[in-house]
């Protein structure tokens, strides 16, 4: 988030912050503002760049474009690109099911951002072990940090993961993702606000205990939430060699249909390990039960081609 700052403050808070909360003395007001806001000696702010208010504010709106941002931009990649829409004919593919997940996630990511400020917050004023310089570790540290970073999320969120399907916090803030038993990359937000906190925790926590370089966390911090699109998109492709060690898109896809199986995050190794795993296997597609919806509305033929309409005459 320091990144974000770094790079925002310059080009767009500075500005507005000296607009809407003036320093006494500053030109605003004056005929001469507008020309000073494109000089070196441009009016300065009652809340200054460290200020702990300004910070919070800035953070919240980073947070809030940002994420709506990528879930809108690589959703709409993945649902019109990858996603196939013959599954919205499957029997558990809700009425208005994309706008219902559209939904869910535009009300979750508010509450999202704010229950993760402090995490923010206190990378941006210095607690974490964030670093800038990449002499300061080295280039083998950063690509073991990368590694690291990944391992530790995906052994955290495997079990968070896991014991949200336990039967006694489940139903609390568990089961308004799994409403979604067929999910199209519009679910990939689609939590209760509690449930994204408590599963994103070990993004954050991982740079108060590891040093990372802060540029390379940006990076991973910002794929991790395309990836958490992707995993949504239906895509049940098997019988491929990394299907052994990736938890792809197929295994989330029946991670939601089957609920006790594939917790994993990025990996297969503590599904297979802790005895939850779940193989893709092209019977188990669920494009199967879409077809025979399909064929009972004359949609497709007996191979699941389109049947084409009559023109009319």
């Amino acid at each position: 988030m320091d990144v974000a700052l770094e790079l925002l403050d310059p080009l767009v808070f500075d500005k507005a912050y000296a607009w809407a909360l003036p320093h006494p003395g500053s030109s605003f007001g004056n005929a001469s503002y507008v020309n000073d806001l494109l000089t070196a000696d441009a009016p300065t702010s009652l809340w200054a760049r460290d200020n702990i208010y300004r910070q919070c504010v800035s953070i919240l709106l980073i947070t809030q474009f940002g994420a709506t941002a990528l879930y809108f931009f690589f959703s709409a990649l993945s649902y019109y690109l990858i996603f196939d829409r013959r599954l919205e004919y499957h029997p558990r593919f809700l009425k208005n099911q994309v706008r219902q997940e559209i939904k869910s996630s535009l009300t979750a990511v508010p509450f999202i951002n704010i229950l993760t400020l402090p995490w923010f917050l206190a990378e941006v004023r210095g607690h974490s072990l964030l670093y800038n310089d990449v002499s300061t570790y080295g280039w083998t540290w950063m690509a073991v940090s990368a590694l690291l970073y990944m391992a530790f999320n995906d052994i955290a969120i495997y079990w968070i993961h896991r014991l949200e399907h336990h039967p006694s916090v489940y139903k609390f803030i568990h089961k308004p993702h799994h409403k979604w038993i067929v999910p199209t990359p519009w679910a990939a937000l689609a939590f209760h606000p509690l449930d994204g906190y408590v599963q994103s925790l070990p993004y954050h926590v991982f740079v108060f205990v590891c040093p990372m370089n802060r540029y390379l966390y940006m990076l991973l911090f910002v794929a991790v939430q395309i990836w958490t699109i992707f995993i949504h998109d239906g895509d049940m492709i098997s019988g491929h060699w990394t299907e052994k060690f990736i938890n792809s898109p197929a295994h989330h896809t029946l991670h939601h249909m089957y609920f006790t199986v594939n917790y994993g995050q990025y990996f297969t190794w503590c599904d297979n390990y802790f005895d939850s795993h779940r193989a893709p296997r092209p019977e188990l597609d669920p494009i199967h039960d879409a077809l025979k919806v399909m064929r009972a509305k004359g949609l497709v033929d007996e191979a699941g081609n389109p049947i084409a309409k009559p023109k009319e005459e």
